[in-house]
């Protein structure tokens, strides 16, 4: 097993690497934004997806060792493509409890309920990373974010059959349109007028941990001015309806509407947007920990399908022609987010 983990990292990274090969010569110059357009690519995300929701991987569990494998794979491909890190390191490591499991509840992470929790002796700890790098902007005084939550639910030996819950939409999907805009930033040549932060969280599915212990602790968070969420952007919620896609962003941002309006029209985006402006975007993913600080934010999300947070949701069943579209729109719109003003409408 140890042998084809190796051989499946090796492939996908040379995918990765070559391309950026891909890129077709233009007549004419071409913008910052058609160059990043150029690196997003199917290849990419079929070996990011493949990877992440292969079953050496183990279903991603925050704390677990296929958690540990994912974070690891995202920061080597982070390191190649020459990104500084957030903090001291790629990782910011955090720590979640609760009581024993006979009596469940929720993880914790504020330093106060950790305290009471270990005070009642017998508890559960994980330890967890976030990972988090940046592409320093021109100005200092403003941030956006990107982020999209690595961690899965991992594998239940009780199960029959396929034991392993791989994550391919939730959200190695949302993983792999993320590093793809990456390097979509890396590939327009431009330095941004705001600082880019990239995030890849853990622990969303054991409670939002990962953003919401960064949150609680990034001593610039009052910088931040917008956020925009991955989280299933691979499958189909309809088949008939192969290019439907939902888009939240906050109403009190117009901006965020119209910029996907014009770039699906103006760059032939083969996607059907249902957009859904949300006066208070607190719900559903990480996106909320950000709502809930008056942060706007952009959600792209295909909706639910009947492999939820079950073995099935597998590589095989992704629609990478739709992932592929959405990362396209994605990257224009953090560009824009990352460079235009998008001041709130709310008074």
């Amino acid at each position: 097993m140890r042998n084809k983990l190796i051989y499946t990292l090796v492939i996908a990274i040379a995918c990765l690497l070559a391309a950026p090969q891909l890129q077709a010569a233009s007549p004419k110059k071409p913008t910052a934004e058609e160059k990043g357009l150029a690196s997003i690519n199917k290849l990419s995300a079929q070996s990011l997806v493949g990877f992440l929701a292969s079953d050496e991987l183990e279903g991603r569990e925050a704390g677990w060792k296929g958690g540990r494998i994912a974070g690891n794979y995202i920061v080597s491909l982070l390191q190649q493509w020459g990104l500084q890190p957030v903090f001291d390191d790629y990782f910011q490591p955090f720590e979640a409890y609760r009581v024993e499991r006979q009596r469940p509840g929720k993880l914790q992470i504020h330093p106060d309920s950790i305290a009471a929790i270990k005070a009642k002796g017998v508890h559960q700890k994980y330890n967890m990373r976030n990972i988090l790098v940046k592409i320093e902007g021109k100005r200092t005084d403003e941030i956006v974010i990107l982020g999209a939550h690595y961690d899965h639910i991992g594998y239940d030996p009780m199960l029959d059959g396929d034991k392993i819950y791989n994550g391919a939409d939730d959200n190695a999907s949302g993983v792999a349109a993320g590093l793809q805009i990456v390097r979509a930033f890396l590939a327009t040549g431009q330095q941004p007028e705001r600082t880019v932060i990239f995030a890849f969280w853990d622990g969303e599915e054991k409670g939002l941990l990962g953003s919401r212990y960064f949150a609680m602790t990034y001593p610039e968070i009052q910088k931040v001015k917008g956020y925009l969420n991955f989280d299933m952007v691979g499958r189909n919620n309809n088949e008939a309806k192969p290019k439907h896609v939902v888009y939240f962003y906050t109403e009190s941002t117009p901006a965020f509407g119209d910029w996907l309006k014009q770039d699906v029209q103006k760059y032939s985006l083969q996607l059907e947007p249902d957009y859904r402006p949300w006066d208070n975007p607190v719900g559903g993913s990480d996106n909320g920990t950000f709502a809930k600080l008056g942060i706007p934010i952009m959600w792209y999300h295909t909706d639910g399908h009947p492999d939820y947070h079950l073995p099935g949701d597998e590589a095989d069943k992704i629609n990478y022609d739709k992932l592929v579209e959405i990362t396209k729109a994605s990257f224009l719109g953090m560009w824009k987010m990352a460079n235009e003003d998008f001041s709130s409408s709310k008074k």
